[in-house]
């Protein structure tokens, strides 16, 4: 796995990047979503018009269609593409305003980050993850109905679906947050309770790794390799 270049982005959201699979991943909402990318804030990889802008988290919540948001991301090559989880009644109230485990081989972020390797994982990592994800669905389901699993190009992410669950207040979230951390499963309280309001869009390129986050049923969770599967494998790894 390797940062994707320039030019792969702009090959993938031309080419590849299938709206029609962003409007099925969300069906039935009614309310404004807002998008986000963030250009070249970890690869350091970015056009050079916007140098200025490579580490900011640049919302997109001025569009018609998700032709417009095909367009953004053509022209902004993004490393990283997000959606705000948050739902908002009008386009007004939404202007204004993944886990990361210890390997044992090779230490925690920090350490990674210290050695310039904070991007980096190997197979046990992502091992750790699939188990870490399978146990958490599993767990949730007693509670929710709509669950999914997202590959997310470097772990995993457990989306809850359920309506109700869009409207549960910060300490609730995080009172759930610390009951699952509590029975072993790594949790990011920023992300889960509430903190953190993006989460990468599936179907969109993780340009960190070369890699296109897909929603996966348990079945294939539980079998998948991250590394050659190509279900995940955006056109130009392919060659």
């Amino acid at each position: 796995m390797r940062p994707a270049s320039l030019q792969e982005r702009h090959e993938f959201y031309k080419r590849e990047f299938r709206t029609n699979l962003i409007l099925e991943w969300f069906r039935g909402w009614t309310k404004p979503i807002v998008f986000a990318v963030v250009i070249g804030r970890h690869t350091k990889i970015f056009p050079a018009r916007y140098r200025g802008d490579r580490d900011r988290t640049i919302l997109i919540d001025e569009y018609d269609t998700l032709q417009d948001l095909r367009r953004y991301c053509v022209e902004f090559k993004p490393e990283s593409v997000y959606y705000d989880r948050n739902l908002y009644k009008n386009w007004d109230e939404a202007r204004r305003g993944p886990g990361n485990f210890e390997c044992p081989i090779h230490g925690t972020l920090e350490e990674k980050m210290n050695r310039r390797q904070g991007l980096s994982f190997c197979r046990l990592e992502l091992q750790l993850a699939q188990e870490q994800a399978l146990g958490l669905a599993e767990e949730l389901s007693r509670s929710f109905r709509e669950l999914r699993i997202v590959y997310s190009g470097r772990g995993f992410h457990v989306h809850v679906l359920d309506e109700d669950a869009f409207f549960w207040t910060a300490k609730r979230r995080l009172k759930l947050a610390r009951s699952l951390s509590h029975r072993g499963y790594l949790m990011d309280e920023w992300v889960a309770g509430g903190g953190m309001r993006l989460i990468r869009l599936p179907h969109s390129l993780n340009g960190l790794v070369s890699r296109v986050a897909r929603p996966l049923g348990r079945v294939k969770v539980s079998s998948f390799d991250a590394v050659t599967d190509p279900f995940c494998l955006p056109g130009f790894s392919r060659s």
